[in-house]
Formats: C-alpha cells, structure tokens, sequence
C-alpha cells in the first residue's frame, strides 16, 4: 500500500495474518487468478495514483473504487488459462536471459581475477622479466609519497611565507600498512598495498550544498555509473565557483560513493576523465587522488571492483536507517595489488576488450528484458479488454453473476441482523 512496495500484488498460498501495508481481499463475483493478474497490470497505475511524498502511498478506498470490466465467470477461466499458458514461456525465456546475465558477471569477475593477480599477463612476464622485486617496488612507492607530502607542505609554508620550522619533516603521517592476511601470493615484481601508501593526504570528502538556479555545478551521485563519472550528471549548487574550486575534479581522480540502500553499491568508484569545465563533487563522494609515478588511477579504478576490495568496504561499511555507509579509514586500509607501470597498461588495454564484448552481450540481454516486460504489459492489456480469447454467447453475462451475488449479500445481511426483544407489558 505504500512505499517500494506500493502496488504490487500477490496470492496467499498459506493461512496469514497481515499488518496495515497490506489490502487483502477475498472474491466472490471474480475467479481469484483474474483478479490477481488484473492487479498485476494495474500495478504502474497504482503507483501513479499514490499520494505523499517521501512514501507514497494508496488507501482501501483507492483500491475498492478501482474500475475493472467484468467478464463473464466462464470467460475468466478462459483467460486465466491463457495467461498462464502465455506468460510461462514468457518467464522462461526471462529466467534465460537472468540466468545468462549471472553467468556473463561470473566470467567478468573470473577475468578481473585474473587480472589483479596476474594470471592474465603470465606469459608476458616470462618475456619481460621485472627490472625491481615487490620489495623494490613498495620503497619505491613510499619514497615517492614521501617526497610528494614534503612537496606540499613547502608550497604551503612558502603561500604562507613561512620558514620550514626545523624537523618539520618529522610530522610526516606513516601511511596504513597493508593488511595481507588471507591474501593469494603476488608475481615477482608486484606488490600488495594498502590504499593510504599510494595516496599521500589527497583524500577528501566533498561538500554538501543545497540546488539553486543559478551557481557553480556539482555532480549529482549517479553520476558514478559503470566505473566512470559522467561529468554531464550535474545540478547548480548554491556556492560561487570560488567556493567550489577546492572541490573540483580533475582528470585521473576516482570518486567513491559514501552511502547507499544497497551494500553492492556502497564504495563505487567512478574514474574522472577529461574535464572541460569546472564541476564540483558532493558530499555523497570521496575523492582518492594517487602517486601516478607509481600506480596508474585507471589500475586503482580497475581493482575496485576485484572482490579483493569490495569484500573489504562491505564488511567495514555500517548502517543506518536502512543506509550502508564507508568512511575514509575504510578506504585507506584497503588493500590493492600493484604491478609495474608497463604491466598495469598491458592489463587494462587487454580487459579493455574483453569488457567491450562483455558490455555489448550484456546491453543486448538488457533489451532483451525490457522488450519481455513490454511484451508481459501488452498480453496483459489484451486479457482486461476483451482481445485474448473469444467471447462465447452461451456464457453467463456477468451482469447476471453481479446481481446474484447482490441477492445473496442482501439476504446473509437481513439473517445477521438481530431481532427487536419486546418491551415487558407492566404487571
């Protein structure tokens, strides 16, 4: 009745008690499958009629008042059966398509395996030994973060003009240590890292701000789609663009999603390309800048979604009031594998095709879906006008069943009303 579940319909297959988000009927003039494949076509109309906001919703009221043409009893049995008969096989060409679906995400996530840890560039290093170890690789790492954070805090001191105060390198933040328990052992020459060794302080939070008509962009959340940032997926905030530049994107930044109502959604990353004007990200997003001398953002972009990382935020994500929430600490002390620069190009460039193929089949089951609801929607309208099976002159009108069943309520309610008991004659 109200909600997400707002119009939806279902048969009880079981004695049940219901609470108020229910409207439960018992049919007499109508067969109880009709019934319920008549609620089922209305269901985008219930929706429509809901009232609220937040939680939209539809009353008894709304629902006994709700128009139906009413065929006859016989002819009810009739197009039940046909839609049953109809929309079984239209059920099992979508259970094929779901099921093709789920095998098409299982062979994604085998081939993302494959990548992160090395197994799909195997033969390729057997021709292009590592010039550096994995140990190599990560004090490589961490002096370039190293010098990176020094860098900064002189721009800083010098915008400031300000003399370096002395052993002012000493406040330098040791990064998180990578957590390798229960980890699968890396190829020579890469390494496991924790996400804070390869992003010196350039994670940040964005900033909420209210939608106005005139004002600096800001993203909205679903920008973040498919693990990049559509940077056209924008509102106006009410800020100046000073007020926003601190929170502009650049090219090369991943932005991740703070908070969503699904626990797979939570802690997408979308990966910023080519910016042309300036746009800023909400307070919905955390931005994750790297060390691209160690570690390309599009590798980081592409391991998010390796179950090494999402297994990660989802036990570490919280929630509340029905919303799985990550903070910072959650992101940094993740932990990514890193190969040399040369590999993690010649791994991208080669799931690149692989998800091009993947992302097309996968486009075409989607089509294939839609056009099977649209298909379920137009069956429907045919059953509730009079257009899937053929009318029989023999049968009952339902005009007839209708006023039948009126008698039969006028009569069960004049047996339960109960008799006057005579006044006592005085003695």
């Amino acid at each position: 009745m109200y909600g997400a579940t707002i119009g939806k319909a279902s048969m009880l297959g079981i004695d049940a008690a219901t609470n108020q988000a229910c409207a439960v009927g018992i049919p007499d003039a109508v067969k109880t499958k009709f019934l319920y494949y008549f609620l089922v076509s209305q269901s985008k109309a219930f929706v429509d009629a809901g009232k609220g906001g937040a939680q939209p919703n539809i009353s008894q009221g709304i629902v006994k008042s709700w128009e139906i043409s009413l065929p006859p009893f016989q002819e009810q049995t009739r197009i039940v059966e046909k839609l049953e008969e109809l929309l079984s096989d239209l059920d099992a060409g979508v259970a094929e398509l779901k099921a093709a679906q789920k095998k098409l995400a299982q062979y994604r996530q085998s081939l993302l395996k494959a990548a992160v840890e090395g197994t799909l560039t195997a033969e390729w290093r057997q021709q292009h030994l590592p010039t550096e170890t994995g140990v190599q690789l990560l004090q490589r790492i961490l002096t370039e973060r190293r010098a990176r954070w020094e860098a900064k805090q002189l721009a800083k001191f010098k915008e400031q003009d300000k003399t370096p105060p002395k052993d002012w390198q000493k406040k330098y933040p040791e990064p998180v240590q990578p957590d390798t328990s229960g980890l699968p052992e890396l190829p020579q020459g890469w390494v496991w890292a924790s996400v804070d060794q390869l992003s010196p302080d350039d994670l940040a939070n964005g900033r909420s701000v209210p939608t106005a008509e005139n004002g600096a962009k800001v993203l909205r959340l679903t920008a973040i789609k498919a693990g990049a940032v559509d940077l056209h997926e924008h509102k106006l905030g009410a800020w100046s663009s000073e007020e926003a530049a601190p929170f502009a994107v650049s090219e090369g930044d991943l932005l991740i999603v703070r908070g969503n109502g699904s626990l797979t959604l939570v802690g997408r990353a979308g990966l910023v390309g080519s910016v042309d004007e300036q746009v800023a990200y909400p307070d919905t997003m955390i931005r994750l800048r790297v060390v691209e001398a160690v570690v390309s953002p599009a590798w980081i972009g592409l391991v998010w979604d390796s179950h090494v990382v999402r297994s990660h935020l989802e036990r570490r994500a919280r929630t509340s009031a029905g919303i799985y929430k990550i903070a910072q600490p959650d992101i940094v002390s993740a932990t990514v594998p890193v190969p040399g620069l040369a590999e993690q190009v010649l791994i991208r460039q080669a799931l690149a095709q692989q998800f091009e193929q993947l992302a097309a089949m996968e486009s075409a089951m989607e089509t294939g879906l839609k056009q099977s609801a649209a298909q379920r929607q137009n069956i429907l309208r045919a059953a509730f006008s009079g257009h899937l099976v053929p009318q029989d002159p023999a049968d009952e009108p339902a005009s007839v069943l209708l006023a039948r069943i009126r008698a039969e309520r006028a009569e069960r309610d004049t047996l339960k009303m109960p008799r006057r008991s005579k006044a006592k004659e005085p003695a």
